[in-house]
């Protein structure tokens, strides 16, 4: 299927995207208790649930050779949340697929870092991996997120939306939009 380098860290103008380090647990635990980080997502985390999410992060590196990467304000070192890619953990009419994500700390956004991140990560997953297309969704409401992806040049056909199968039934954030990027058109755009 896929495979990356485990042990790659991409660098951007303001952000280095690496793997995670147990220092970086604590900060991550406040950012995903964060009702305004969570507000799109199943709700905040409790400081267990957000370990064993890092722990399931790291275990998707090792099997696949990527993830989704810690990212670390350059200037600062300080830890602002994550960007990368993840396989799509469920059944769906677009899987299997490879998602491009990203949560940052609330302090971090509106300054172009999830835009300027994921460029990077795109770049590694065509490029690198040999990804031929990549996938992201969110809830209809989550607007920031949705212009990420069309800052990054994804498109949505609203035939390929769809009802998230580890959502509960009558749960508002149950229904999402899907967006797509292929390598033919992320290459236009970089190119064009």
């Amino acid at each position: 299927m896929w495979r990356g380098d485990a042990e790659k860290s991409l660098v951007t103008e303001r952000l280095v995207l690496r793997r995670w380090r147990e220092s970086d647990k604590a900060p991550f635990r406040k950012l995903n208790a964060d009702a305004r980080v969570a507000a799109f997502l199943r709700g905040p985390l409790d400081a267990v649930a957000s370990d064993a999410m890092v722990e399931r992060i790291e275990r998707h590196f090792e099997r696949n050779g990527f993830g989704l990467f810690a990212v670390e304000v350059r200037e600062s070192g300080e830890f602002a949340g994550f960007i990368g890619l993840s396989v799509a953990d469920f059944a769906a009419a677009f899987t299997p697929a490879v998602e491009i994500g990203w949560r940052l700390a609330a302090e971090h956004w509106g300054k172009g870092l999830a835009t300027e991140g994921a460029r990077e990560v795109l770049c590694y997953g065509f490029d690198e991996i040999g990804l031929s297309d990549v996938v992201s969704f969110t809830v209809p409401a989550n607007a920031r997120s949705r212009a990420v992806m069309e800052r990054l040049g994804m498109s949505r056909d609203p035939t390929e939306d769809f009802v998230h199968p580890n959502v509960s039934e009558g749960d508002d954030l149950r229904l999402h939009v899907l967006y797509r990027l292929e390598r033919e058109a992320w290459a236009r755009g970089v190119k064009g």
